[in-house]
């Protein structure tokens, strides 16, 4: 057969074969490619957990702060969090805190900024950061 021929040929027909859907198998394999990815972003986004006595009383509520990386947004802390901790968010809030200058001295040096993220719990769960101490 000629590849630039003008006359045409026909082309036989490939019978179709449907594949057996299987969904428990489907979301299995969904949740464990999920879980490596969220667990790759979340090494890369979450820095810590942002410990103050206001953090400490917004738990009381549901809510979590964490330091996160400059270039994170909302949904990458959502995917993070949820694959890290094995919660659902419900909200996520972010805010830059801008570097600051600070004198040493006769010297002036910067304090590096940083971006936080307030992360709001659905009801009923709620995540470990001090290891079961209280």
């Amino acid at each position: 057969m000629a590849i630039f021929s003008k006359e045409k040929t026909e082309e036989k027909e490939e019978e179709k074969k449907t594949p057996v859907k299987n969904s428990e198998a489907k979301k299995k394999k969904a949740e464990a490619v999920l879980n490596t990815k969220n667990s790759h972003i979340a090494y890369s986004v979450l820095i810590e957990p942002w410990i103050t006595e206001k953090s400490h009383a917004m738990m009381g509520v549901n809510k979590y702060v964490f330091k996160v990386s400059k270039t994170a947004s909302k949904t990458d802390v959502k995917k993070a969090i949820e694959g890290m901790y094995g919660v659902k968010v419900e909200k996520t809030a972010v805010v830059n805190i801008p570097s600051r200058t600070k004198n040493f001295g006769r010297h002036a040096g910067v304090k590096a900024g940083f971006k936080k993220a307030v992360v709001t719990l659905k009801s009923g769960d709620s995540i470990e950061l001090f290891g079961g101490a209280q």
